[in-house]
């Protein structure tokens, strides 16, 4: 190592130019073609670029972020359900081993910080002053992991290295170490790099593609290629058996590429890669650094999230504009990280800005009357569908909301590890990219586009900060645009403007505006005549309502933020009719099945349904209702239905209204009032009947999964008679006041949920606790615990109809779907719903008019198969607590939605070896797409 350092040093103060610099750095890696691992020698020149000594040095080793699950890596895929870490084998995982530390060829302290073990600070024997520098010598093994992960690893020999070596980190404004952990959000942010070396000795038979430039190649028993860069905050290498790269020059810039789209040939790809270089320089300037890589890697961890991504043989897009859309995302991405020296991780919404407003006018120059949906809009059966209408830079907007109307929007500049996953990867880019868009339209004079340009040309060789950006747009800028960084960039509200009262005067027509956001910023107001524009102008920051005047009988509309430029939460409120009393403001409109919104109607939405009970037999519904692809507050759900059993109508429906509370504790209060009526026996119908409001609590920081809530509804049950019995002994008409209270918290690692419920009516009183708990361990081992315990306050009744239930419950609430909840033999007998005791077995007098209490733990086996047992004690007047228990296998296909139960051993005896067994089997089965699709969305909200 020593004579390697000298030889190293020698050359570096020979080949490093003398001035001021942030670090260098040279490489020597030797690759293990057989084991993940390599052997590296490194030596970095760094000089203390800021104004105060420094006593410590740190540097970021975001390999080692891989070596365990308690790393903030770990933590982070298991709050977004990545399972495949936490199951991880250690032979998977990566590893740094630091084998020796020296500087100026004196060996080092250094250490590990506790929270953060993927950042190394090295002590200095005396300060470093500014301008001085030191020679840092580090010889050091990665175990590289593999990519299952987050696509940066080791894959079948093949090495995709990306943040893997050590770096200095980055120093900020005040001479302070940026200390960032690596949490699989791209944002490594180290020191300016302002030249690297790098010597990689490998087996003959492997090639390497890098961002950096070649210099040499020498092929002996084994292959020694060497590589050099300026300029650079970091560098990647993908080491392969076999090149998958591709090369293509113009006149300015090398690339080195392996998307892959089929049927695309290579001129094709010339053509693409020659037009969004050549684009992107016109808009941002040359690049610093002469060669860019995009690789498959990098486009698959950050797409174009939409119907592009559909398989080919169902793309509404041909295969060249496909890899055209994939090559601009990914090269665009590539181009802002290696030209912009900026904080990655603070001042990420520069990067999401520049790359979004680039991808929109790109399509708006090249592609202007592309539709959303491409060539599926062509067709007859989507042409009246707001969808097949909409253009494809619609799709911004659209998603935005998404995040925006579940109030998950969060502020552009919110540190980029608090960001939730959907926000990261997605909707905070578009939302960035809409509000420079937005700002561009409000300055004119292509302001915004210029002064990206500006900006990025002011990293060439030095570092920048958010406030160097701000300041060369507020320059640049002929108007004051303080709003836009206050209310626009740092709020945490959303703005939305609307119309208010509307008065008519002899001559004039008086109409208010209201600011409903609290967030005053400028807003373009549209006036039309028999739908031609008769004008359109910015009214200045309304910051609160304001009233407008116009004359009579020359408008007959007016729109607030007509081209939707500006970013608004509700723009269903931005549109009023100037005609008679009798006019809609927006008019009725009916679509089959679903569509994105229509801001000039009230759009209702219909399409046919089938469900199923016993009762009932086939029920064929039509549904009506006013949800949109895009969450609204208020919402109608009407289900008028057909009983083909009974020949019958049967139906359900709901009117709900959500407000919601944003950088509030309490988020969300929802108001709801619902309705159903549907047969719960033979011939014999029930009514519910529910109005509920909820209150639905939260930690500020949305990325935590800890939730709260707080409902209360009065259910009122009418019921005809069972015309099975002679005489009826249950209550048919009731009403139940029912309080709940909450909390819980999930994540892969571990999850747990605590419930309290309070039940009031003329006939009885209950009080319930619920609590259950499951721990996923890193052997693949899962458990878990739920635990109950229900006891009757009063009971003024003799029926055992509300009673507590050990197998089944009564569900005098009509709570849940059963499918024959009056069916005590038979397949649908055997339907379980696990609530109160919990159980699987069936057995006699399954029933508590005093008080219940049971425990249900779960352990798993293999994959889906899992091992269950029950216990618990109920009491019924008269008689001592009875104590019963089952056990068994259950088979979990897809856990909550379709499980099968097997009892084995229980209070009844061995249960496998009865007569009849098969009607022991238990089963759950949820045919609910909703509930189903919210196995992948709690990835990503």
């Amino acid at each position: 190592m020593r004579f390697f350092s000298k030889i190293l040093l020698s050359f570096l103060l020979l080949s490093f130019s003398i001035g001021h610099c942030q670090q260098k750095t040279r490489l020597s890696v030797k690759v293990d073609s057989i084991n993940p691992i390599l052997k590296v020698n490194q030596i970095i020149l760094f000089t203390n670029s800021s104004q105060k000594p420094l006593s410590q040095i740190v540097l970021n080793d975001w390999n080692e972020s891989y070596s365990n699950r308690k790393t903030n890596l770990g933590k982070r895929l298991s709050d977004e359900y990545v399972r495949s870490f936490h199951l991880s084998r250690e032979k998977e995982r990566g590893k740094t081993t630091i084998n020796s530390v020296s500087i100026n060829e004196t060996t080092s302290v250094w250490e590990r910080k506790k929270e953060q073990i993927d950042l190394i600070t090295i002590k200095l024997e005396k300060r470093l002053l500014p301008g001085e520098s030191i020679n840092i010598e580090l010889e050091y093994n990665l175990k590289i992991p593999e990519d299952k992960f987050t696509r940066y690893g080791y894959n079948k020999g093949n090495f995709y290295l990306k943040d893997s070596f050590l770096n200095i980190a980055r120093l900020d404004e005040k001479g302070n170490f940026v200390e960032y952990s690596n949490e699989n959000i791209d944002d490594a942010t180290n020191e300016i790099i302002e030249f690297i070396a790098a010597e990689f000795i490998l087996p003959k038979s492997y090639s390497i593609t890098t961002n950096l430039n070649q210099k040499s190649e020498e092929i002996t028993t084994q292959k020694t290629i060497t590589f050099e860069g300026s300029n650079l905050t970091d560098y990647t290498f993908a080491i392969e058996k076999r090149n998958t790269f591709e090369s293509f020059t113009n006149e300015t810039m090398l690339i080195e590429t392996n998307l892959k789209v089929n049927k695309v040939t290579e001129v094709q790809k010339a053509i693409v890669i020659d037009k969004v270089v050549k684009f992107i320089e016109v808009y941002l300037g040359s690049s610093q650094n002469k060669k860019i890589m995009v690789s498959q890697i990098d486009y698959d961890r950050n797409p174009l999230y939409g119907l592009n991504q559909l398989p080919s043989f169902l793309s509404p897009f041909p295969n060249s504009f496909l890899y055209e859309l994939e090559f601009l995302k990914a090269y665009s991405n590539n181009y802002l990280k290696q030209n912009l020296k900026i904080d990655y991780r603070k001042d990420h919404y520069i990067i999401d800005a520049i790359q979004t407003y680039i991808l929109i006018e790109y399509i708006n120059e090249f592609y202007p009357d592309l539709d959303l949906i491409g060539n599926i809009g062509k067709i007859k059966l989507l042409k009246g569908f707001q969808l097949s209408k909409a253009k494809f830079n619609k799709q911004y907007e659209i998603v935005y909301l998404l995040t925006a109307r579940r109030n998950l929007d969060q502020s552009l500049d919110e540190s980029k590890e608090n960001l939730i996953k959907f926000n990261e990867r997605i909707s905070g880019k578009y939302k960035a990219g809409l509000s420079f868009q937005y700002l561009n339209k409000y300055l004119g004079e292509n302001i915004v586009p210029n002064s990206f340009k500006e900006f990025t040309q002011l990293n060439g060789n030095s570092k920048t900060t958010l406030s160097q950006f701000e300041g060369i747009l507020q320059k640049n800028s002929k108007r004051n645009i303080n709003w836009f960084f206050e209310n626009i960039v740092r709020s945490k509200t959303s703005v939305d403007y609307g119309f208010g009262e509307l008065e008519k005067l002899n001559d004039s027509i008086k109409i208010s505006i209201i600011n409903k956001g609290n967030r005053d910023v400028p807003i373009t107001l549209s006036g039309f005549k028999k739908r031609k524009l008769v004008f359109e102008k910015w009214l200045p920051n309304i910051k609160h309502d304001s009233v407008l005047v116009f004359p009579k009988n020359e408008l007959d509309k007016l729109i607030i933020n007509n081209s939707n430029d500006l970013p608004e939460i509700n723009n269903r409120n931005n549109l009023k009719s100037l005609k008679g009393i009798f006019s809609l403001n927006r008019p009725l409109k009916f679509t089959l099945l679903k569509d994105i919104e229509n801001r000039n109607y009230s759009q209702i939405f219909y399409y046919p349904e089938i469900g199923y009970n016993v009762y009932d037999g086939a029920i064929l519904s039509f549904k009506f209702n006013n949800r949109s692809l895009i969450e609204k507050p208020f919402s109608i759900d009407l289900g008028p239905s057909f009983s083909t059993r009974t020949s019958s109508l049967t139906g359900d429906g709901s009117v709900s209204y959500t407000q919601q509370r944003p950088n509030s504790k309490l988020y969300q209060i929802r108001y709801s009032l619902g309705g159903a009526y549907f047969h719960y026996v033979q011939n014999a119908a029930y009514l519910r009947f529910t109005p509920l409001i909820s209150f639905r609590f939260r930690d500020l920081d949305l990325r935590k999964n800890f939730r709260q809530t707080l409902t209360f509804r009065q259910v009122v049950v009418n019921k005809e008679p069972n015309p099975l019995k002679k005489i009826e002994t249950t209550p048919l008409n009731y009403s139940v006041f029912d309080t709940r209270y909450g909390i819980g918290d999930n994540e892969t690692a571990r999850s747990y949920g605590l419930s309290t419920n309070v039940q009031l009516s003329s006939k009885f009183g209950k009080f319930i606790i619920e609590g259950g708990y499951s721990k996923l361990f890193e052997s693949n081992y899962q458990i878990g615990v739920r635990v109950y315990a229900g006891t009757f306050l009063y009971k003024k009744t003799d029926t055992e109809y509300f009673n507590f239930g050990l197998d089944r419950p009564k569900d005098y609430l009509f709570d849940y779907n059963f499918y024959g909840r009056s069916e005590t033999s038979g397949l649908f007998s055997q339907q379980i719903i696990i609530a109160e005791g919990g159980f699987k077995s069936k057995f006699v007098n399954p029933y508590a008019n005093e008080w219940l209490t049971s425990i249900n733990v779960t352990s798993s086996v293999w994959k889906s198969i899992q091992l269950y047992g029950d216990a618990g004690l109920y009491k019924n007047k008269g008689f001592d607590p009875k104590f019963v228990y089952d056990s068994g296998v259950q088979l979990n296909l897809v856990p909550g939605y379709f499980e099968l139960f097997f009892p084995v051993y229980s209070s009844n005896g061995f249960e496998l070896g009865e007569r009849n067994y098969q009607e022991k089997i238990r089963f759950v089965v949820t045919l609910s797409p909703r509930t189903l699709i919210s196995l992948f969305t709690r990835k990503w909200f």
